[in-house]
């Protein structure tokens, strides 16, 4: 059997994956993440592929270790990061309410991008492994916010694990007017992209 491994500890991004009917484990990287880049989608991607090759290099490692307990497999690692840009600046999670305040005060009334990178690392039977990166990019316009409707949101406190202070499969869901692009992506992970960049190296996700 072949093996499926989500690099991201996201319950957004596993419920997406089993959403679509994918069979996959968990397995989080945990080391801290260096960014070189500028760009938002440069910056995505990066991240993302430092997730996903550190679990693939762990898994990789131990396999190598424990011949005598693996069977030999092919391995898919998806690696994610999701950021929120704003006048080209990139949004990360809110570092306290008054942060998350602030941030949302700014976005209301206006259009911010949500960039997911996603990073795909294959490793084959024989330990050889490959990347594929992409990027999804939506756009997001928030309605005009009330100072009470934004405290109240925030002491929800619904918007402190999020990037750019809100979630948009959330409560802040009456606050968008609209968007862009592909909602899946604003959520965590762009599932159609990711499907069609799976096809487009010759791997169908169902017969993974």
């Amino acid at each position: 059997m072949s093996q499926i491994i989500l690099a991201s500890n996201s319950p957004r991004r596993r419920q997406l994956l089993e959403q679509i009917g994918v069979e996959f484990e968990v397995c989080p990287a945990k080391g801290e993440e260096t960014i070189t880049k500028k760009e938002p989608s440069e910056v995505v991607v990066e991240l993302a592929q430092q997730k996903a090759l550190e679990v693939a290099s762990m898994l990789n490692e131990y396999n190598l270790s424990h011949l005598e307990l693996t069977t030999p497999q092919d391995i898919l690692v998806i690696g994610a990061d999701t950021v929120v840009a704003f006048d080209g600046k990139i949004l990360g999670k809110p570092k306290d309410e008054q942060d998350a305040k602030n941030t949302l005060a700014m976005l209301q009334g206006n259009t911010n991008e949500v960039y997911t990178g996603v990073s795909l690392v294959f490793i084959d039977k024989k330990g050889r492994a490959g990347v594929h990166n992409f990027f999804e990019k939506t756009d997001v316009t928030m309605c005009k916010m009330s100072e009470k409707e934004i405290e109240r949101y925030v002491a929800s406190g619904e918007p402190m694990d999020k990037a750019g202070s809100y979630g948009i499969q959330g409560k802040c869901a009456i606050y968008i007017e609209k968007i862009h692009g592909d909602y899946n992506n604003v959520v965590g992970l762009p599932i159609s992209k990711l499907y069609q960049e799976l096809k487009s190296v010759g791997i169908d996700l169902y017969l993974w």
